[in-house]
């Protein structure tokens, strides 16, 4: 048997172009020729820890190609360790054989095809001349999607807020090469009315987006809040959008922002405009007004694993082989 090639996080940091990876995923969503279970989700307790830890095993398929299964845990308590909440491996095989061709570091696999994601979505719904945002949250997540949509929108101010503001101006220091400014703040308040974009990416079971707050033809990309149980933005935010989806199966039913909202009658399921498959297949359109507001809940799909695991598999081919 022939050994699996180790793609390791230093080697996909180094190696990442959002641009690439949005057209990668732009043509995985196109052509919908992924075969996507159902994916497992366990929650698992500890002893003395307030949140349950939480394990994914989301598998993909392309028919005579690839396949691959990704095995992620998800501990909130990482933070109080210095440890990232997301581990993982990503292992990518041949479908006819089953042979296993990579074991891919999953968390870096992960912020990279979900910030890449967003970018891909703000294409279609985030006005194009787009040159403010906003990021919400200051973990691992947060400096991939701040560069995933200052790649493909001529961002020139970005604004951060955490919790604690001493972890946004570390990433502000992170950003400090970058082709734009960049700005740790204290309140949310004093900049959401302002921006083109407001991206989260947060483990919040309380809103941190109030609809009250936003004005016409802003983008608002929601990532964190995986589970029914949390939440990024208000009822008003969603009912002020326009709501889009990475994917309709996911998307409204793992994550309160949209769960949530339904279960109460705020919007109903027929509310939601569009979903990726739609969007690139040019099924559907996106923003059609620029006063509109617009909404992408991201909770992931294993599609997007699949694709992004094929890109690195051929980049470290070819550059090792």
């Amino acid at each position: 048997m022939k050994a699996p090639l180790f793609i390791d996080s230093n080697y996909i940091e180094v190696n990442s172009s959002y641009i690439e990876l949005v057209n990668v995923l732009k043509d995985a969503f196109a052509t919908g020729k992924t075969v996507v279970p159902q994916r497992h989700h366990h929650d698992f307790s500890n002893p003395g820890m307030e949140r349950d830890n939480t394990l994914l095993l989301m598998p993909a398929h392309n028919p005579g190609e690839d396949s691959g299964v990704k095995v992620v845990t998800i501990n909130p308590h990482n933070g109080e360790q210095g440890l990232p909440a997301i581990q993982g491996s990503y292992l990518y095989m041949d479908a006819v054989t089953g042979e296993l061709k990579a074991i891919v570091e999953a968390k870096t696999l992960t912020a990279k095809r979900t910030a890449a994601t967003s970018a891909l979505a703000s294409k279609y719904l985030s006005r194009e001349d787009s040159s403010s945002l906003l990021m919400i949250g200051t973990g691992a997540l947060s400096l991939n999607l701040i560069r995933a949509h200052a790649a493909v929108r001529p961002i020139k101010n970005v604004y951060i807020w955490g919790r604690d503001i001493k972890k946004a101006e570390h990433i502000v220091n992170q950003l400090a090469d970058d082709a734009f400014s960049s700005e740790a703040i204290a309140e949310v308040q004093t900049v959401i009315s302002k921006v083109s974009i407001v991206s989260c990416a947060t483990l919040s079971e309380t809103p941190l987006v109030f609809g009250s707050e936003l004005v016409p033809g802003q983008h608002i990309d929601l990532v964190g809040a995986y589970r029914p149980n949390m939440r990024e933005a208000d009822d008003v935010t969603i009912k002020k959008s326009s709501v889009f989806l990475d994917s309709y199966e996911s998307g409204l039913k793992e994550s309160g922002d949209i769960a949530i909202p339904i279960a109460s009658g705020a919007i109903t399921k027929e509310d939601i405009k569009a979903d990726l498959f739609e969007l690139c297949s040019n099924i559907k359109e996106g923003r059609s007004t620029t006063e509109q507001i617009t909404l992408f809940k991201s909770v992931g799909h294993a599609l997007e694993d699949l694709a992004a695991a094929k890109y690195y598999y051929q980049k470290y081919a070819h550059d090792n082989l």
